[in-house]
């Protein structure tokens, strides 16, 4: 597996998933003392100079999971958290399935399809758009499922901030997993595609 492509949770004091950052970006929060601990799997050991004194050599271990304290004061929240709408957190928030059809598709062939159309006062907002494949969605048009004589296989959902971290990880690991896991809510659909 490429260094590159491996991602480290950072998290806040209390816990709460923030966002992936590269080992680069870890290891200046280390530097910086901004990390409070860590927990995970190792998954970097970085190697730096030598001390003259002793001639040790420093090493930093960077684990998959760090939680950095903040200097500024400021706790968000993440209560009334609305995560931006993209069709790469779509696509999969709904696990790649078209909710029309049921088929699983690659990315290119997906898009994001309006439950109630913009054209009829539809938002393009979460809650009214589900990942559809490219068929299904020209089959549509213009019309609500009912219109078209469809019907939802699923109902969309709002991720949380947790879960929308977990939809924008690249290669999420069974210890970022499990700790994502368990600031989902209880009913997250997320569940059981986790198990």
């Amino acid at each position: 597996m490429e260094i590159d492509r491996l991602q480290v949770l950072r998290t806040d004091a209390s816990g709460m998933p923030l966002e992936w950052i590269g080992y680069q970006e870890a290891a200046k929060l280390y530097y910086l003392g901004q990390v409070a601990y860590s927990c995970g799997s190792s998954l970097f050991t970085l190697h730096g100079g030598f001390n003259a004194k002793n001639g040790r050599r420093s090493l930093l271990e960077i684990n998959s999971i760090i939680a950095t304290v903040s200097h500024d004061g400021i706790r968000k929240s993440y209560e009334n958290y609305h995560p931006p709408l993209s069709n790469q957190a779509l696509f999969r928030r709904d696990d790649h399935h078209c909710l029309y059809c049921g088929q699983r598709f690659h990315a290119g062939v997906l898009s994001r399809d309006h439950i109630t159309p913009l054209s009829q006062r539809g938002k393009d907002a979460w809650n009214n758009v589900v990942t559809a494949c490219k068929r299904c969605n020209n089959h549509k048009a213009g019309r609500t499922p009912e219109q078209a004589g469809i019907q939802l296989l699923a109902i969309p959902f709002v991720p949380t901030h947790a879960e929308y971290v977990y939809l924008q990880g690249r290669r999420v690991l069974s210890d970022q997993m499990e700790f994502l896991k368990a600031h989902f809510p209880r009913k997250s659909p997320l569940h059981n595609r986790m198990s």
